[in-house]
């Protein structure tokens, strides 16, 4: 519906107030993508400081890549981060600007991640939701996500005092 793929890559899909172009994220993109990022994950009081910076963004570049959307205007209003394990893929950093929020983009960039993947080779992908983020998990659930396993947290950020956190691997079959 409105969509079109150049031969870049990119995509032009019609959003619900203005059209939006999903493309792979460049080294150029970091400084208007992390206050973005940082904005969307306010919400995790529970860890300190902010969600990324130049350094962890680059760092993630470097391992995987970032899918974006961004208005005509060329602003950033959500990512996610695919990143290729053999035959297996995983995404994170659902990220959609606050002023965006329930609107279906974070849908959307879902199934962008893994139409990404799946190109790719992938068969599966796996994502880890943080155990205090309990309202993701059906969110996920209905993207076809399920728990699989826990494993231990390794914060680049400190943990508030007192807390306690693990992730909750979930996968899916692509």
């Amino acid at each position: 519906m409105g969509n079109s793929e150049s031969e870049h890559g990119e995509r032009n899909t019609a959003g619900s107030t203005a059209s939006l172009r999903i493309r792979l994220a460049i080294a150029d993109d970091r400084p208007r993508l992390i206050p973005m990022v940082n904005a969307a994950y306010s919400i995790e009081k529970f860890l300190g400081g902010t969600r990324t910076d130049e350094t962890r963004l680059a760092a993630m570049m470097e391992k995987g890549s970032i899918l974006m959307a961004e208005e005509d205007s060329g602003r950033p209003v959500a990512t996610i981060y695919v990143e290729l394990r053999g035959n297996r893929g995983y995404m994170g950093l659902l990220a959609v600007d606050p002023e965006r929020q329930r609107l279906g983009l974070g849908g959307r960039m879902m199934e962008e991640g893994e139409a990404w993947l799946r190109s790719h080779g992938c068969e599966a992908v796996d994502i880890i939701v943080l155990s205090p983020r309990t309202e993701l998990l059906p969110v996920y659930r209905k993207f076809g996500f399920v728990e699989v396993r826990t494993e231990a947290f390794q914060p680049s950020r400190p943990l508030e005092a007192g807390f306690e956190c693990h992730g909750i691997v979930m996968s899916k079959k692509l």
